[in-house]
């Protein structure tokens, strides 16, 4: 039978909504597949990997009755990328086959029981709601999710803390060697509570979330948090561990700031970048009245300098950084300029935004 009719696009958009989770190769085969659920003219595509689930729902699927079906994931979004756009699509289901139809294209894909499908059951106890708009998550997310660790064996550094305290929801990411710490106000009174995300389920929302004032729904139970925007639904575990206390992190009294025009000093980076040591990439910021160096050499005794012109007063400091973590921050904040303070070359330096207290980047020094 004809179970979905539809367009291209109508089916694409949706598909690639649930399948950036979908693993390519995993022990269980089903997990590779999405889950198609057809109920009137709704079609509801589901897609996991047992610790996140993305479902999304869409209209306008004609056909013949309702049925659920599922088949490959990365196949069937290949095979529908690969079509012309505005193509009319025919998904028939016989023979435990589903038959990808397009004009005179015909594809044949193998399916699994919908039944055998899993899904992931409602975590249990009480639970805490708050909105903000999509664009205020995702701007907290991109000030902070390039300091979590990747494969630490501190599992709880390979993700990033959201704390909910009062009206204040606040995002910090460390691999020990740096954090990022950014806060945005949300529009409820709630107790404290503290969730790690895991890192997949960062870079899935970061993917999913529009820069806009559409609005996002958090809801966190027990060891779960769902996100609601727009027409899509994800569910994840949250990493159970204890965060490091993030605060103590945070230098609370620096003598010596500059402010310095945030393009400049990052494209000065990047090119002082190109002759550092490929292993360490250490650069030297050497600090005098008026006049900030950036000095990197490599092991053929290669050596890049840069120097900008800025209103520095402080103290004399030679302070050793890693080139990446610098870099890091300034791609992922948008203000035009941002405030630098240190206290000598052996204490953590700290970046901010002049006037602001919702973002703070942590960066250790190195021995160079």
């Amino acid at each position: 039978m004809i179970l979905i009719k539809t367009q291209r696009d109508t089916l694409l958009q949706p598909l690639q909504s649930v399948s950036g989770i979908v693993e390519r190769r995993h022990t269980l085969p089903i997990l590779s597949n999405v889950l198609l659920e057809k109920r009137g003219d709704s079609l509801t595509l589901l897609a996991t990997d047992i610790e996140i689930q993305v479902t999304t729902t869409t209209t306008g699927a004609g056909g013949e009755g309702d049925g659920a079906v599922t088949v490959g994931a990365r196949k069937l979004q290949d095979i529908l990328r690969s079509l012309p756009d505005g193509a009319d699509i025919n998904l028939v289901l016989e023979d435990r086959k589903l038959q990808v139809r397009a004009g005179k294209s015909r594809f044949s894909l193998q399916t699994l029981p919908a039944d055998d499908f899993p899904r992931m059951s409602v975590a249990e106890g009480e639970s805490r709601a708050f909105e903000l708009t999509q664009g205020a998550f995702k701007n907290l997310l991109n000030k902070t999710q390039y300091g979590m660790a990747a494969q630490d064996v501190r599992y709880y550094l390979n993700g990033l803390l959201l704390l909910v305290d009062g009206n204040e929801l606040r995002a910090v990411a460390t691999d020990g060697h740096r954090l990022a710490y950014a806060s945005a106000a949300v529009d409820a009174d709630l107790p404290r509570q503290e969730a790690i995300l895991p890192r997949k389920t960062v870079l899935e929302l970061n993917r999913l979330l529009a820069d806009n004032d559409e609005p996002l729904s958090i809801t966190l139970t027990g060891n779960q948090v769902r996100f609601a925007f727009g027409s899509i639904v994800l569910v994840s575990k949250l990493i159970d561990g204890k965060f490091p206390d993030y605060e103590r992190v945070i230098p609370q009294s620096l003598r010596n700031h500059l402010v310095v025009e945030r393009t400049m000093l990052m494209q000065a980076m990047v090119r002082a970048a190109i002759l550092t040591n490929e292993k360490f990439r250490g650069v030297r910021v050497v600090l005098a009245e008026n006049s900030l160096r950036i000095i990197a050499a490599n092991a053929e005794q290669e050596e890049a300098q840069e120097e900008i012109e800025v209103g520095y007063t402080g103290e004399p400091l030679d302070i050793g950084f890693n080139v990446g973590y610098l870099l890091d921050v300034l791609n992922n904040i948008q203000a035009p300029e941002v405030q630098w303070s240190f206290n000598d070359a052996n204490s953590s330096a700290l970046i901010s935004l002049p006037g602001e207290d919702r973002f703070k980047y942590v960066v250790m020094p190195m021995r160079i």
